[in-house]
């Protein structure tokens, strides 16, 4: 089962929003551009009309990507109670090994982006500290094998803000 479509109803509203844009908005003005540049004449050297037919197929690899994650999408719910650690919350991590203190939070897969401190619930560490406690020593197993512990310093309870980018 491919867990990429666990989405909240805040990524469908996301994607449905890019999603209009782009068949609204984006696409008509990607014709017009694909028309503009073909009028330049010569094709096989047209550079502006290469980039514009290659920007109109990504707009609709796009729009198809689109489409489907909120087709297949399985919506769910943030259900942990108010001192567990739930999707959106900001959680203070203490890792063991180092001493080094880290702030996460764990989102849905198409929000994740680790440099910003968005952790996927489907990553070894999201998983691992979903519904836990302040206090909680957690043993994250990662995908190698490996393993390491943290515990939970303290959690920030969050909504979410329609904050990080739809992957």
């Amino acid at each position: 089962m491919d867990m990429h479509n666990d989405l909240t109803a805040q990524d469908i509203a996301m994607m449905q929003k890019e999603l209009d844009h782009r068949r609204l908005e984006l696409m008509p003005e990607l014709i017009e551009e694909v028309k503009r540049t073909r009028a330049f004449g010569d094709l096989s050297e047209n550079f502006e009309y290469k980039a514009a037919k290659q920007a109109q197929n990504r707009n609709r690899s796009r729009i198809r990507y689109l489409e489907r994650m909120i087709k297949s999408a399985h919506v769910i719910e943030d259900r942990a109670a108010a001192d567990e650690v739930g999707l959106f919350d900001r959680v203070e991590l203490l890792f063991e090994e180092d001493g080094d203190t880290e702030t996460i939070q764990v989102v849905t897969t198409v929000r994740c982006d680790p440099l910003q401190g968005r952790i996927s619930r489907e990553a070894p560490l999201g998983r691992a500290v979903l519904g836990k406690k302040q206090g909680d020593r957690v043993t994250v197993t990662t995908d190698e094998g490996g393993s390491y512990t943290v515990v939970i310093h303290s959690i920030t309870k969050e909504e979410d803000d329609g904050t990080g980018a739809i992957l």
